[in-house]
């Protein structure tokens, strides 16, 4: 199957009238779609427009309300609690992750929590708007129960995202962006629309046990029947499962915990009583002023130092380059703005379909 390749701002553009469409204001629409594209771009596309569909069924289906606005709860100089008030999580992180810039401009620190929030796309997206502040961005999520703990075959806890930047001078930005599994669902996802298996470790099966069977373990997601995906590090003890577990945990203490909403196995709309309710995804974020530490001209020095000597570093065997976090996907951003965005059939054919049935051109051909 052939990629159909599209204009990054026309794809904007058209997620945008659906969400408005959809009853979400015209703002916060640009918002999430500007978040979904720029996964895209970034060569992420297991989180992006591919999932348009989700956030469409979840507004239809009340789990997502459309129109609220984030609300601050408990608030003072570098910290803020935020309620997302079951609204779309990608709104309510852009809130999040601008407070807690404005109060590390001030204070130096800012660390805020947003609780009663949905999927909010990629966790590189709000810890990169610190960067044109020349702050040290942090943003992490907890998620619905996606992957099992070590030595279990029960999910239990989610793929909990965390990423953290910093700026440098020469060199490009370091961006950790990353999965406390293996793998996010949403790999999962694009395999299962390529037909293809998944690689033995990702994912274990309802016993616990490791398999290749891309669509049973999907199901049994879907299902809660058991099994899912793997901690970072894949199962056991052997290459260190147990420290992606711990970090998902870490995570999900300060998504969920701090942040005063759900947790764990609990971060979906079938409540611990048995009742139907709003998923309650939890966010944190965070921004450190580097002035407040070190001038930040010697600190873009250090960090120019400090990737240049790793990039620069012997390669191994067959091996032409060592890459720096955030490196390929600056250069894919690079490429796809001039190439166009890459959708997979499947895709495209999800978003004509919402073109139809909502009335909106389709028109975002490159």
């Amino acid at each position: 199957m052939a990629d159909t390749y599209v204009d990054d701002v026309k794809l904007t553009k058209f997620c945008t009238e659906v969400f408005v469409r959809l009853g979400v204001p015209r703002k916060d629409a640009h918002i999430t779609s500007e978040v979904l594209v720029a996964s895209d771009l970034r060569g992420i596309p297991s989180h992006g427009v591919a999932r348009l569909m989700r956030y469409v069924d979840g507004i239809r289906a009340g789990t997502i309300l459309p129109k609220v606005k984030p609300k601050i709860l408990k608030e003072s100089s570098t910290t803020a609690a935020i309620d997302a008030k079951h609204g779309l999580g990608q709104p309510a992180g852009f809130f999040g992750m601008n407070l807690a810039i404005k109060k590390a401009k001030r204070s130096g620190v800012g660390f805020v929590t947003v609780r009663n929030s949905n999927h909010y796309g990629i966790a590189g997206y709000y810890s990169m708007m610190a960067l044109k502040n020349n702050l040290i961005g942090i943003s992490m999520t907890n998620s619905a129960p996606l992957a099992v703990p070590t030595f279990g075959r029960a999910s239990m806890i989610g793929t909990n995202p965390i990423s953290v930047v910093a700026p440098a001078a020469k060199q490009r930005p370091y961006v950790l962006d990353m999965a406390t599994t293996v793998v996010p669902r949403g790999k999962l996802e694009v395999l299962n629309r390529l037909g293809r298996p998944l690689p033995l470790g990702w994912a274990v099966d309802e016993r616990g046990v490791p398999t290749t069977d891309t669509a049973r373990v999907l199901d049994n997601m879907g299902k809660a029947a058991g099994g899912g995906v793997l901690p970072l590090g894949g199962a056991g003890e052997d290459l260190s499962g147990h420290k992606g577990y711990g970090m998902s945990l870490m995570v999900d203490m300060f998504s969920g915990a701090l942040a005063g909403t759900d947790f764990g196995p609990w971060v979906k709309t079938k409540k611990k009583d048995g009742s139907k309710g709003f998923i309650n995804v939890g966010h944190f974020f965070g921004a450190l002023k580097i002035d407040n530490f070190i001038p930040l001209r010697r600190f873009k020095g250090i960090m120019d130092e400090m990737l240049g000597g790793l990039k620069g570093s012997n390669k191994a065997k067959g091996e032409k380059r060592i890459f720096i976090h955030g490196e390929k996907e600056f250069e894919k951003y690079d490429l796809y703005k001039k190439k166009g965005v890459p959708l997979q059939d499947k895709v495209v054919a999800a978003l004509k379909g919402a073109s139809k049935e909502l009335g909106i051109p389709y028109n975002i051909k490159k």
